[in-house]
Order: structure tokens, then sequence, then C-alpha cells
């Protein structure tokens, strides 16, 4: 069964069925990433409560009339193209079905505590003995294992353990100074995308051998991971990087600056930007002083250097500036806020702003996919579900069940 709307979007993971177990953001994340890429993924909520993030507002989404509807605008921007159902998987009847989904699957995404699925009997080695060629993605805060595996792990706590926030923030002792998180949920976006990565391999290995695996990633090992260069500069030379506020470490000028009437970026990653920035700015002895002829140097005396380019970058107003230093070839920018995003031109040209039907709020403005082929966007074209919306279809379209026995996991609360 094909529960896409439409032909025109590519959906190159059309053959593949997930089930989705995992809630709040990094799981759910790689399922919506599935889902945008054509595969039909099954959302799995508690009964009357579903998802966590269905009660994380405000904001919620609203109606036609502007009234709020009770449906999150978190849980919608990470669940889109998704059919919801509820299950009590704590109870056997629930797991009963879970194992008849999971026989179903191509894969299944879980992002419970380290062992409590298994007692459930839904474990990868359970399911798997019922289906060789499950892959099984685990998400967790730390791991599967290690000594602090059964800890809980959220994106704030891991952008503090991971050394996100060290980084994070302006310096000791400046205005504003201290650790940062970041202001998005990144660690457990970039989770969910690891996570879509992996599972994508897994999957391609298991067109070889016909079998599934046990992926597992922790939040803790992707941070560290997306540290990057900063990781890689403690690692050469034994010293932590500190707090550069929006300066670069490495790269000078390549941070925010005030212009008259607002901030602008520049982002100069190299000599010849450089000189082209200075002869914008009436300052070209700037490009041939040994100080900061080269960007080694201007690292080195970014104390001396940056100073004098904001008083002159503070001369005339930011657009001004972006379209002289745009005109020469020189990378730069504004610092736009939420509403000046989505109302950029190349964001619309892009179509990164999505109208959907929802179930009960009508239609809803939604975030969109980044994938394209061959030019053509790739976003899912079902809205993000109500809780149990799609209940009934699946039981009885997927696994066949009669209505008197959907009636009855109802009337148990199994669903």
């Amino acid at each position: 069964m094909n529960f896409r709307t439409a032909e025109s979007a590519p959906a190159p993971l059309r053959h593949l069925k997930v089930l989705d177990l995992s809630r709040v953001l990094a799981g759910p994340w790689a399922g919506q990433a599935l889902a945008d890429l054509g595969a039909e993924v099954v959302k799995v909520e508690r009964p009357g409560a579903g998802d966590d993030t269905r009660g994380w507002g405000p904001p919620w989404l609203r109606g036609a009339d502007g009234a709020e509807t009770g449906e999150s605008s978190y849980f919608a921007s990470a669940n889109r193209g998704k059919r919801s159902i509820t299950l009590d998987v704590s109870r056997p009847e629930g797991q009963a079905v879970a194992r008849r989904l999971a026989a179903r699957a191509d894969v299944l995404l879980e992002n419970f505590k380290v062992g409590d699925l298994a007692r459930h009997g839904l474990g990868y080695d359970d399911l798997s003995a019922l289906n060789p060629g499950l892959v099984y993605c685990s998400i967790t805060g730390f791991g599967q294992t290690g000594p602090s595996r059964h800890r809980a792990g959220y994106d704030f706590l891991i952008q503090g353990m991971g050394g996100l926030m060290s980084l994070t923030g302006e310096p000791d002792g400046a205005p504003g100074g201290g650790p940062m998180k970041v202001g998005v949920a990144i660690v457990d976006v970039f989770t969910g995308l690891y996570a879509t990565t992996a599972i994508l391999a897994a999957l391609a290995e298991r067109e070889r051998t016909g079998r599934g695996t046990h992926v597992d990633l922790s939040l803790l090992d992707v941070q560290v991971a997306t540290l990057a260069n900063q990781g890689q500069a403690y690692l050469a030379t034994g010293r932590p990087p500190q707090r550069l506020g929006n300066a670069h470490p490495s790269i000078v000028p390549y941070q925010a600056f005030a212009a008259r009437d607002g901030h602008l970026v520049l982002a100069v990653g190299n000599d010849g930007q450089f000189a082209r920035l200075c002869g914008v700015a009436g300052c070209p002895e700037l490009a041939s002083d040994p100080r900061y002829a080269t960007n080694t140097a201007r690292v080195a005396n970014r104390a001396t250097l940056v100073p004098r380019l904001a008083a002159l970058l503070a001369t005339r107003d930011r657009e001004d500036w972006i379209g002289a230093l745009e005109g020469a070839g020189v990378p730069c920018g504004p610092i736009n806020d939420l509403r000046q995003v989505f109302e950029e031109p190349q964001v619309l040209h892009r179509g990164m702003r999505l109208t959907l039907e929802h179930a009960t709020a009508g239609r809803q403005a939604l975030v969109a996919s980044p994938f394209r082929f061959d030019g053509a966007p790739c976003s899912s074209e079902l809205p993000p579900p109500t809780l149990g919306q799609h209940t009934v279809e699946v039981l009885t379209g997927v696994l066949g069940m009669g209505h008197a026995e959907v009636d009855r996991l109802r009337e148990q609360g199994i669903i």
C-alpha cells in the first residue's frame, strides 16, 4: 500500500516500511527524514498521552480562525509524513501487535532506555529472530555499552557534557560571558541525521547479505564526533579551545560586526577575499600590512585588526555594506530573525515553507525537507498526525485485523 498522495515528489525509499517507536526529537527526526525520502512510516505512541512533545507547548498549531488547537508545533516539526497509532507496548497484548508490525518492517527506530524493550520481548534479538532482515536502530543518550549506558540523555545535558557549551558563548569576563547552549537542540538533530545515514548503510549491506543489523547511536558519541575542527584542535595541541563568541578560532575576520543600523556577518575565508574587503572598506593598506596580509597573521593579530574593522563597518548601513561586499565577492550576509528567514527570496524560491492540510488544524505552514533529486523537492505530503489518527487503518489494512479484534483492544486500553 502506498500512502503518498501524489507522484510529483521523488520517493527513492518508497519500497521501505519503518516502525517508529521513538519519541521527542532524535529518533523522530530520523523517521521524518526517511518519510521525506518516501518510506512508509508508522509511529507508535502511548495511548492517551502520545509522544512527550505533544505536550510541549505553547506554541500550538492554530486553526483558520486563529484559535489554538492543542496540537504542539514542536511535535509537528519532527513528525511530518508519518501515520500515528496508539499501542501500549508494556502489556502482552500490545507487545504481540508490535511484533506483528515489526515482522513486516524493514526498519525499526527506538529510543527507550537500554534493555527496556528487551524486557518486553521487543529487543533486537527478539525481533531479528522473527525478521532477520530488520534494521533495528537504537538511539540513547550514552549508547548500549559503557558505564553510563543506563543514564537518561537529553540534548542540553549532552551539549554540556560533550564540550559544545564550552565552545559556545562569549569569553569569560566579557559582557554576557559564560557557557551557552545552541538555540536549537542540535545534538538531537545531528543524531537523527547520523541515524538516517547508518540506517541507509545497513540497508545497503542487507541487499548483499539479506541480514539486518542493530545500529547503536549515542547522543554523546555524536556530540563528540561533531566537535569537528575544535575536537581535532584539542587532540593536536592538548589545549582545550576557549569560547570566542561569534569569532572563529582559525579564521579572521570571520564573525559578526555592527553596521550603523544592524548587524552583519563577514566570512572572509582567504587572503584574496580579505584584500577585496579592504578595498571596499577604503583601507587597502591593511591587505599589504605584514600583520594582516595572511590569515595566519590575522589570527595572531586579531586583537588589533578586529577593532579597526569594527570602527569602519559602523560608519555605513548594513544593506549598503552587503551590496558592496557581495559585488566584490566578499562572503557576507545579514543576521535574520525567523520572520526574515521565511521571507528571504532564496528560501521562498527553494520551497522551504511547505503547506499541508492537518486533520484538525486545517492548512498549516511547515518547514520543508532540504532533500532534492534532479531538481525536484523531496518532502512527504502527509501532515503530522493527530494522536492515534491511523490506528484502525494500520491494524486493519496492514495487519488484517477484523474490527471486532480492534474493538477488543480498544476496550482493554491496549490502543
